[in-house]
């Protein structure tokens, strides 16, 4: 005979006490080791974004909110069309995979926390939680986490390529000696030819001498040698305006193309789980809150593929 369904409060209890522990971050990185050894998570190329999640605690006027980092606050941020959304809570920052589009580390903060602010504690998660097993040679996002200090972090420490989105901040001019694409330019103002990489140099030369335009000051205006003008830049020194892979190059942007799978990613733990439903109040039954979401992901994905080998096998029999 089946017992009595324990009680809401019972259910509660027990929550509170899961999310003390760690038990849903290690199943979470167990799972997600699995489903590398299943060849789901490939790990070269990942995605960083965070997405908005409502509190379960009472909105609250700014003036009387905690502002200790493990309270809720106000949080804002613009939608495709450009629109402000405001909500009070959390926010979800996910650094995914972005062949699998599944979820690698996790972090929840205050809504009022910027974006950029988690994107290297994540990358270090990432580092530490796997003991290094994950080293994704590319590291995409969005123009919010548009900052030196998360460039230098990804090249320096990590030695990986940061794949990240250009954002003006208010400038109606590209900076000195760049084109709108970001491309260097010649004293001239035409675009230089990049002819590619010598270990940390990117080699840029005169687009007179071989033939993509005609400038009329020939190319003695810039250089005396028949080779024409050459420019060298190394790509570490200045990543966020000059960096490799060229930002006006179509493989930067296949690369950059890859972020949208941090959105799905975002996108399925919404619509397809729970994840903007949290019924207790804190940051830490939050984070337990998100890492039940992935778990799910992650696990519903392992199943499917097992089950698709399983039918792969029995066809082959």
């Amino acid at each position: 005979m089946l017992a009595k369904i324990p009680s809401a409060s019972t259910f509660s209890r027990f929550f509170k006490k899961l999310a003390q522990s760690d038990a849903l971050q290690d199943l979470f990185q167990k799972l997600v080791l699995k489903a590398t050894s299943l060849d789901i998570i490939d790990g070269e190329h990942a995605s960083i974004d965070a997405t908005k999640v409502d509190a379960y605690e009472a909105s609250k006027p700014k003036k009387d909110i905690i502002d200790d980092g493990k309270h809720p606050n106000w949080g804002m941020k613009r939608d495709t069309n450009g629109n402000n959304i405001r909500w009070f809570g959390w926010k979800l920052h996910i650094l995914s995979d972005s062949q699998s589009e599944l979820p690698l580390s996790i972090r929840v903060t205050p809504a009022n926390v910027h974006d950029g602010n988690v994107a290297v504690p994540l990358i270090e998660a990432l580092s530490k939680d796997y003991d290094r097993f994950f080293n994704p040679k590319y590291y995409a996002m969005d123009s919010g986490y548009d900052y030196n200090r998360i460039y230098d972090s990804i090249i320096k420490d990590f030695k990986s390529i940061p794949i990240i989105a250009y954002n003006p901040r208010g400038s109606h001019s590209s900076p000195e000696g760049l084109d709108d694409d970001l491309n260097p330019i010649c004293s001239g103002g035409y675009k230089l030819v990049y002819w590619g990489l010598d270990g940390d140099y990117m080699k840029f030369r005169c687009p007179h001498v071989l033939g993509k335009c005609n400038c009329p000051h020939g190319s003695n205006w810039c250089s005396s040698s028949d080779y024409g003008y050459t420019l060298k830049t190394n790509r570490k020194d200045n990543p966020r305006q000059t960096g490799y892979p060229l930002r006006s190059s179509e493989h930067w942007q296949s690369l950059y193309n890859k972020r949208t799978s941090v959105e799905r990613c975002n996108s399925r733990l919404k619509i397809n789980l729970n994840l903007n439903s949290i019924r207790s109040k804190g940051i830490k039954q939050a984070l337990a809150h998100a890492y039940l979401n992935c778990i799910a992901l992650l696990a519903g994905t392992i199943a499917s593929k097992k089950l698709s080998m399983r039918n792969e096998v029995s066809l082959a029999a």
